[in-house]
């Protein structure tokens, strides 16, 4: 890999992204009716410490308010897609993907956010077209890819190419660098929005930055990106993990970050099928109250006394609902089906045991 600095603008580019990524919605936003224009007592944007640039030799330092994905230590915050330990690897402060391994995601899920991912294509290239340093990085677990692809002087079809919105998108321009070259995704993600029907309310917008370049101008996607087809969206939370492709080419990653946009809200994960069937099952209280936990794909149900509840894991044992304060509890360590629960709505606490 020979040695490389970034232009200077891109330390600039990416100051400017930082303080306009906090504000996702602004062009559709109206003046908000609580304030006079100018007015000196509305709240000040709260003060971080903004990301600095990334050289070839060492990645940069993410904003202060940013969570950090991978640092080039480990791989704790990430795994395979169904939740089991993946088979990526880390090494020099770099994560790299291992053929035949699966995608890689995130414990935690994310709706709209910034995201920093800087990447390298393996050196030599090997392979044509989209055959060569292929990989991808999804938002929505695995439905809206950005692709990540070695197309620095080779052609594959235009919406397949680096920095593609997969399938729909071709790039504004091809900013790529060399194989082998530290290379830079900066990506803003408004997530889908879907009705209580489950009919689409707002659709996915993507902005896509390479190398300090902007290469996809807040592009409303048509729904999942995939191969040869349009696929049509359909509802899923509005926060889900974010996964890096395995197309068999040890791509690289590091210094991978991500801002949260809009309302702050408690911290929400995607934890493996196998833990979750460990809560399903008809509890009871003392005084009779039934708890109903059931799981659909990825996510518990609970119904009391009768009505039906999607919960969304806050931790590995806590849960919460969002149509109402419903959070429910079970013991921590548990290896086998939980024997017992505690629920709450609103206020207080109740403890019901598994029905034997």
């Amino acid at each position: 890999m020979r040695s490389f600095k970034f232009p200077s603008f891109v330390a600039t580019v990416s100051a400017c992204f930082v303080a306009l990524a906090s504000t996702p919605t602004s062009s559709h936003a109206q003046p908000d009716p609580n304030y006079l224009d100018h007015d000196r007592t509305r709240p000040q944007p709260p003060v971080i410490i903004g990301a600095t640039a990334s050289t070839q030799e060492s990645p940069g330092k993410p904003p202060s308010d940013a969570t950090v994905l991978f640092d080039g230590k480990d791989l704790s915050q990430w795994v395979a897609l169904d939740g089991s330990p993946t088979k990526w690897i880390t090494r020099d402060s770099y994560m790299e993907c291992v053929k035949g391994s699966g995608y890689v995601r995130t414990l935690q899920n994310f709706g709209d956010c910034q995201l920093h991912v800087e990447w390298a294509s393996p050196v030599p290239p090997h392979g044509e077209g989209q055959g060569r340093g292929n990989s991808g990085v999804f938002l929505g677990l695995d439905r809206y890819e950005i692709q990540v692809l070695d197309s620095y002087g080779s052609q594959t079809y235009p919406d397949g190419t680096a920095a593609a919105i997969y399938g729909q998108y071709p790039p504004l321009v091809n900013a790529s660098r060399p194989p082998g070259e530290w290379q830079i995704y900066d990506i803003i993600y408004t997530a889908p929005r879907f009705k209580a029907d489950s009919t689409l309310a707002s659709p996915v917008h993507l902005t896509v930055f390479h190398n300090g370049v902007l290469v996809q101008n807040n592009v409303q996607l048509t729904g999942p990106t995939s191969w040869l087809e349009r696929a049509p969206y359909e509802p899923h939370p509005q926060k889900q993990p974010i996964s890096l492709q395995d197309h068999g080419n040890p791509v690289r990653f590091r210094n991978i970050w991500v801002r949260e946009l809009g309302p702050a809200g408690k911290k929400e994960f995607t934890f493996p099928t196998t833990l979750l069937d460990n809560y399903v099952g008809h509890y009871t209280s003392a005084d009779r109250n039934r708890v109903e936990i059931t799981r659909e794909n990825s996510q518990l149900v609970a119904r009391l006394s009768g009505v039906r509840f999607l919960l969304f894991a806050e931790s590995p044992t806590k849960f919460f609902a969002k149509t109402t304060d419903v959070q429910i509890e079970f013991p921590s360590g548990v290896q086998d089906k939980a024997d017992r629960l505690t629920w709450s709505v609103g206020e207080g606490a109740n403890e019901a045991k598994r029905d034997q």
